[in-house]
């Protein structure tokens, strides 16, 4: 049971684990099929619409304090709505673009088999925790969506906590859920920023950054332990790191033994 060294592996959702850029996609599709069978608008005006709602998704800053996400992002279709095609604001067609958007997102986000294999087998070797940013009503819908609950030994959402990923509180929090140190977990995630970043910044034992197309930005900041193009090349990784552990303990034993 366990690895050398690593007693736990936290996963980014987004991009990661789920392709969720993907199943966004899908659901910008069923949206402008919608504007223009059911509304009548033009294909022009239906992608002028969705592609300021993805501008307005990039730049949100929500503060579940003051409003819940449902109303922020009925919002950003409103606005994007009225910017494109000028008139009254319409709420209610704002609401049924957004839910449309929404439940065809989740729709498409499955977590895939052969995903599902890895994890299984690596749990037996590891303790497994899911770390995601974002709001908590969204990431909890997405969780229950592609049904990764069984997967992991906790589950903790950005949005639930006093900061979220790159700040080292939140990996600190993780380390206490499964009761391990900081330098006996690997992080994975796609996001240089959030999970490199935080990974470093927490004293994590490795970070891996899943890198899918594998064209390494010229000056690669912060700088990941490992680059994967799969997290299916995950479980190949932390047989490297441990055999590097094992030749260093060997090492050391001889040292230890010549003295």
């Amino acid at each position: 049971m366990g690895l050398h060294g690593v007693k736990a592996v936290f996963f980014d959702l987004d991009n990661t684990l789920v392709d969720t850029a993907a199943a966004g996609r899908r659901a910008i599709e069923e949206v402008i099929s919608a504007l223009q069978s059911k509304h009548h608008y033009g294909e022009g005006e239906a992608r002028a619409i969705c592609d300021k709602v993805q501008a307005k998704l990039l730049k949100e800053c929500h503060d579940p304090a003051k409003m819940c996400i449902t109303d922020l992002r009925i919002s950003h279709w409103e606005e994007a709505i009225q910017e494109t095609m000028g008139g009254e604001a319409n709420r209610d067609l704002a609401a049924e673009c957004y839910y449309l958007w929404k439940e065809t997102r989740l729709q498409h986000l499955t977590l895939p088999e052969d995903t599902r294999g890895m994890l299984t087998e690596l749990r037996k070797r590891v303790r497994l925790l899911l770390l995601t940013n974002g709001d908590r009503q969204t990431q909890r819908e997405k969780i229950e969506a592609c049904s990764c609950q069984p997967y992991f030994d906790a589950i903790v959402v950005g949005g639930e906590q006093k900061e979220e990923k790159p700040a080292p509180s939140i990996f600190h929090y993780c380390c206490d859920l499964l009761g391990v140190q900081p330098a006996e977990c690997v992080m994975v995630g796609d996001s240089l920023d959030t999970d490199i970043q935080g990974g470093l910044n927490a004293g994590l034992k490795a970070t891996v950054w899943l890198n899918k197309t594998m064209t390494t930005p010229v000056d690669t900041s912060p700088v990941p332990h490992y680059i994967i193009s799969s997290v299916l090349d995950l479980p190949a990784v932390l047989q490297k790191m441990e055999h590097k552990i094992n030749a260093k303990l060997e090492t050391d034993h001889m040292a230890s033994s010549n003295e």
